[in-house]
C-alpha cells in the first residue's frame, strides 16, 4: 500500500499513520474486516477507462498559451483558485468530501490568497528540481514517438459556477493532452509491474487527471511516467463520469467554505477589532510549477 493511501485509511480507521506489525498487535476481526471491505471499494473505483466517456461538467474552458508555467503571471492567474494538482486534498479516495486538518487547512490558504492576493512561496525539494527537467524530456520523448505537443501555462473553467485551475503538461491535438510525472525508480518499476500490463494508472493521480480532463475538456489524457535510465510508460486515460461528479461534488462544497471564511473576515475587519494593517516584506523567491 502506498503511504498516501495508508495514511488515509488510518484516517478512517484511526491511529498513528505507521504500520503496527502483527506479531506485536494483532488486527481484531472488526478492524479486518473494516479494511477489507474499503479495499474493496477501492478496488472498484477505476483509474482508467476502456472508452471516451461523456464529460461531467460543460467544457467551457479558458487557455492562457502566453503563460509561462512557475512565472509572476501565472502565480497571479492561479492565485485564490482550486486546483486539480490541490484536489487530492478536498476529496478522499473513496471520493468522499474531505473534513480534516489538510482540507482546513486548505480552505484558509485559498480564503487569504483572495483576501491578500498573493501566494506565498512553497519550499522546492530535489525531486521538484528534478521533474522540472525531467517534464521536458518527457514531453520531447512523447512528441518523436506519438505526437506532436503544444505546451499551455495555464487552463482555467469558471462553468460550476466558480473557477477551477490545471496546468497541464502540453496538449495534443483537438482532444487530448499529456500528464508527466518523474518517478524514482522503485515507483516506476511498480507501475510499469501493477500498472502498465492492466493499463491503469497509479491511484495517486486520479483525482488530478480527472479533474484536469474537467477543465480542460478533453477526451483524453496520455499519463506519462518517466524516469532518467528506465523505460518511460504511456497510460492512456479517460473521463470517468461518477469520479467527476465526486470530484465536482467535492469542489462545489469547498467553494462554498472558502466564500464563508472570506465574508467572515470582511465582517469583522469592519467591525470594531483591533486589526492593525502591516506591509509585507518583499524578498527573493523562486516559484516552479506546483504540478497542477
Amino acid at each position: 500500500m502506498n503511504t498516501s493511501l495508508h495514511d488515509s485509511l488510518a484516517d478512517i480507521f484511526g491511529g498513528a499513520s505507521a504500520p503496527v506489525s502483527p506479531a506485536t498487535k494483532p488486527v481484531p476481526a472488526a478492524t479486518a474486516a473494516r479494511i477489507a471491505s474499503v479495499k474493496e471499494v477501492l478496488k472498484n473505483i477505476p483509474t482508467s477507462a476502456p472508452a471516451p466517456s461523456k464529460i461531467v461538467a460543460p467544457a467551457r474552458a479558458k487557455f492562457h498559451s502566453d503563460v509561462i508555467q512557475g512565472s509572476d503571471e501565472w502565480a497571479e492567474l492561479r492565485c485564490g483558485l482550486l486546483t486539480a494538482s490541490e484536489m487530492k486534498l478536498i476529496i478522499t479516495p473513496l471520493l468522499q468530501i474531505a473534513s480534516n486538518d489538510k482540507e482546513r487547512a486548505h480552505v484558509y490558504e485559498i480564503a487569504a490568497q483572495r483576501i491578500t492576493g498573493y501566494v506565498e512561496p512553497c519550499y522546492i525539494s530535489d525531486d521538484m528540481l528534478r521533474g522540472t527537467q525531467d517534464e521536458i524530456d518527457a514531453r520531447d520523448l512523447y512528441s518523436k514517438n506519438y505526437a506532436k505537443v503544444r505546451e499551455v501555462g495555464f487552463v482555467t473553467n469558471d462553468s460550476l459556477g466558480f473557477t477551477i485551475g490545471y496546468s497541464p503538461d502540453g496538449l495534443v491535438g483537438k482532444d487530448g493532452l499529456i500528464e508527466c510525472k518523474s518517478r524514482r525508480q522503485k515507483y516506476q518499476l511498480q507501475t510499469i509491474i501493477e500498472n502498465v500490463p492492466e493499463d491503469t494508472i497509479p491511484r495517486d493521480y486520479l483525482i488530478q487527471i480527472q479533474t484536469g480532463l474537467i477543465v480542460t475538456g478533453r477526451e483524453w489524457c496520455d499519463f506519462i511516467t518517466y524516469c532518467g535510465g528506465m523505460e518511460m510508460a504511456v497510460i492512456r486515460v479517460y473521463p470517468v463520469p461518477h469520479v467527476q461528479e465526486a470530484i465536482i461534488t467535492a469542489a462545489t462544497e469547498f467553494e462554498a467554505r472558502v466564500q464563508a471564511v472570506v465574508d467572515k473576515y470582511h465582517a469583522i475587519k469592519g467591525s470594531q477589532a483591533r486589526l492593525i494593517p502591516t506591509e509585507r516584506r518583499v524578498v527573493q523567491e523562486i516559484m516552479l510549477n506546483y504540478g497542477d
